[in-house]
């Protein structure tokens, strides 16, 4: 609106032969595109609205497009998220040895947390219908969802796993020998940082 409403009046000024009047509204035209950029940089339109980093640097491609990208989540949904991890940390602590059963159960209410976290920021799209009324796209856009959610939990699994054997080698290398309390509490310090990463996961990412 305002590009068309200046080149409009600045042929207007031309055409008269209006050197100050042009002249005047290149001055103006360019103070205003620079006024709209600062406020951008900053985050702001019209000088007054905060604008979400999402609409921020909706232009800007993420360096990894399918990594984790920074969207924090409700306070409430936070707290979901923490009583979730500590639940099944607790639930460890208290039997000791369960076979890895927390871990799983913990991995499947986050895969389901972010999941629907997913579903919360994905973009309206016009439906389409095949000809027996069948609805098209939506099953894989659910399918790119789940395993998106799938990718984002197990690669903390995988995360916490690496760590700790990581550690227990350069542990090894350096002592010589291994602790017993690293070694005989293995199921504990993976399922704990696991439940810490995906807590983080899913309040902080998405």
């Amino acid at each position: 609106m305002v590009k068309a409403a200046y080149k409009k009046k600045h042929k207007e000024a031309v055409s008269n032969g209006d050197e100050e009047a042009a002249a005047r509204l290149e001055k103006a035209y360019d103070k205003l595109m620079m006024a709209q950029l600062t406020n951008r940089k900053k985050g702001l339109t019209f000088g007054s609205f905060k604008v979400s980093k999402d609409i921020k640097y909706a232009d800007k491609q993420p360096i990894v497009p399918w990594g984790p990208r920074f969207t924090k989540s409700s306070v409430q949904d936070m707290r979901i998220n923490l009583a979730i991890s500590a639940v099944f940390v607790a639930w460890l602590v208290i039997v000791r040895n369960a076979d890895y059963k927390p871990l799983q159960f913990l991995s499947f209410a986050f895969v389901y947390r972010i999941f629907e976290k997913l579903k919360t920021f994905e973009k309206p799209v016009t439906p389409t219908y095949t000809e027996d009324g069948e609805e098209v796209g939506k099953g894989l856009q659910m399918g790119k969802r789940l395993l998106r959610a799938l990718g984002l939990v197990f690669g903390c699994i995988a995360v916490a796993s690496l760590a700790y054997t990581g550690s227990l080698n350069v542990i090894e290398y350096m002592a010589s020998y291994v602790p017993a309390i690293l070694y005989n509490n293995q199921e504990l310090i993976i399922t704990s940082v696991t439940a810490v990463m995906l807590y983080i996961m899913a309040s902080y990412y998405r």
